[in-house]
């Protein structure tokens, strides 16, 4: 190897790597839709619908959606807003509604506006049985090249890890441990133990099903509705299951039952 080359594999070498990186990633956040600023209803409200599944929702990052108030709230009511989601063990990171109304709002709390985020197909409800499933840490994307129509994913999903197959279907040949999380734009289809989080139509395709050899699911969605699992019925536990949507509700089946 020649001096040149020698050295500069030493700067390779010695060259830190940086202090930050800034990357786009996909974002996946509940949903709170408001129709009213009095944050004593609120926290009522909230509290009532996440006792079920507490752990689920606490300390969840949320995006706070103004569009079904006719007016845009004042700063104070926002804030007041904001404590109560806060109360209910919740943690309000931006806003949702027309974006111009929402400019001062948004710079006076220091919120982003976070439209973007929204399903452009269809409205979820908020914090129902059913909603926009919240996020996790770890992310691994499907490839860039939309016309494969499945992702296939031969490896077991560990927790705190995310398969996101976009404008497709995802197979995932292995189990989905708990607290790991497989989504897809089109159908789930899981070989193997689904113990974590499964969302289907992430893009508010009504249409998506989920499918697994055996269900003991934390949280299964699909198009923004979905149903938390503190204990998993009887007849579904360690069974074949697939689950649609009809309307605003969540069914579920055992497959060849």
């Amino acid at each position: 190897m020649s001096t040149n080359q020698e050295l500069s594999l030493k700067d390779a070498i010695d060259t830190p790597l940086p202090e930050i990186d800034i990357r786009y990633g996909e974002v996946g956040l509940v949903q709170v839709r408001i129709r009213t600023t009095d944050p004593g209803t609120i926290l009522d409200e909230l509290t009532r619908r996440v006792s079920a599944a507490p752990h689920f929702f606490r300390r969840t990052a949320v995006c706070l959606d103004l569009s079904a108030i006719a007016k845009t709230p004042e700063v104070a009511e926002i804030r007041a807003v904001i404590e109560a989601v806060r109360r209910a063990g919740m943690l309000s990171v931006g806003l949702a509604g027309d974006s111009v109304e929402l400019e001062a709002v948004s710079s006076s709390l220091n919120l982003p506006i976070l439209s973007r985020f929204r399903m452009p197909t269809r409205p979820a409800p908020v914090l129902e049985p059913a909603q926009a499933a919240p996020t996790t840490p770890e992310l691994a994307p499907a490839p860039a090249d939309s016309s494969v129509s499945t992702l296939i994913h031969n490896q077991p999903v560990r927790s705190g890890q995310r398969i996101y197959a976009r404008n497709r279907d995802l197979i995932v040949n292995a189990g989905v441990a708990a607290g790991a999380e497989v989504m897809a734009d089109g159908c789930l289809h899981i070989y193997g133990p689904l113990r974590g989080r499964a969302m289907a139509g992430a893009r508010g395709e009504p249409a998506a099903r989920v499918f697994c050899q055996e269900f003991d699911a934390e949280l299964v969605s699909i198009a923004g509705v979905f149903r938390v699992f503190e204990t998993i019925p009887a007849e579904l536990a360690g069974k074949p299951v697939q689950a649609w949507l009809a309307g605003e509700d969540l069914h579920f089946a055992r497959i060849g039952a």
